[in-house]
């Protein structure tokens, strides 16, 4: 009995080893190999519980989630030979578990060295064939992307791995670069003040012309319905007037020669030399009139 247990027991226990070493696990955010003596046989293993031969078949995992590669600075010349400090970045995830276990042996060290040469050929040579304005301000989203898909097809078929994005972080220029650059950004937005100055002051001109046409259109339109107005007035004020002296012109022609005589003898310094016998004095006959 004591014999039949020292045998079950290393049996058991061996087996328990062998089990545990047969049996592997594939997370979500994993990809997997397995290998029988270093040759692969599965080249993509899913996720899940799976099996394996222990000693024969091992199995490498690597991180299938979006990972980021940051580039140390490194400084390129441009199309006019000035010298830019770029700092840029990786967005990357394996694609290809086997081309990838083949490149790289699986050492993402080995990856990241080999995936930053290519990143620092492409923007050498983009930056190379570009002025300094057009890298700062002017062609920046449309260099990335244009790189993002140069470098994507390189690295999937050489690297085994899909590169999602490529950006710049932040260009450095030398004083003298920068100088350059601040110098050139001013001229354009001063000549872009100037011209949307000169744009303002014709609009500015034609709005003003349009207030003072109109303005002398309406006073010219106000003018004319006062005068018709104040003619109207007037002949109405005519009529009336003539209306009521016809009805007694004598009395009319009366009251007439008192205004008048009133306005001619106004004033005592006043001198009027006129015959006595005019019409003026017609209702003046009675000369030798008693005070």
């Amino acid at each position: 009995m004591k014999t039949l247990r020292l045998i079950l027991y290393p049996v058991l226990i061996l087996g328990i080893i062998l089990l545990s070493q047969s049996i592997f696990v594939v997370k979500e955010t994993e990809r997997a190999v397995k290998l029988r003596f270093g040759e692969i046989v599965e080249a993509d293993v899913s996720p899940g519980l799976h099996f394996k031969l222990p000693i024969v078949n091992t199995v490498r995992k690597f991180d299938s989630r979006i990972l980021t590669l940051d580039a140390a600075p490194q400084s390129y010349l441009t199309s006019e030979k000035k010298a830019l400090t770029v700092d840029s970045f990786v967005k990357w995830r394996v694609s290809d578990v086997a081309k990838y276990f083949t490149t790289t042996g699986g050492d993402e060290e080995r990856l990241r060295r080999l995936l930053i040469q290519r990143v620092d050929a492409g923007l050498r040579n983009e930056f190379g064939s570009r002025t300094v304005n057009e890298v700062v301000s002017g062609e920046r989203d449309e260099l990335m992307d244009k790189l993002t898909l140069q470098l994507d097809a390189i690295a999937v078929e050489e690297l085994g791995v899909q590169v999602i994005d490529l950006r710049v972080k932040k260009i450095d220029l030398p004083p003298e670069v920068s100088d350059s650059v601040y110098n050139r950004m001013r001229t354009e937005r001063e000549r872009l003040a100037k011209e949307l100055r000169a744009q303002g002051n014709e609009v500015a001109e034609k709005i003003r012309a349009t207030a003072d046409k109109e303005k002398t259109i309406i006073l010219a339109d106000a003018y004319r319905q006062a005068e018709e107005i104040k003619g109207n007035g007037d002949a109405i004020a005519t009529a009336t007037y003539a209306n009521a002296y016809s009805k007694d012109p004598e009395f009319y022609d009366f009251t007439r020669s008192l205004k008048a005589y009133q306005s001619t003898f106004g004033s005592k310094s006043d001198i009027l030399l006129i015959n006595p016998d005019s019409d003026f004095f017609k209702y003046l006959d009675d000369s030798n009139a008693k005070n």
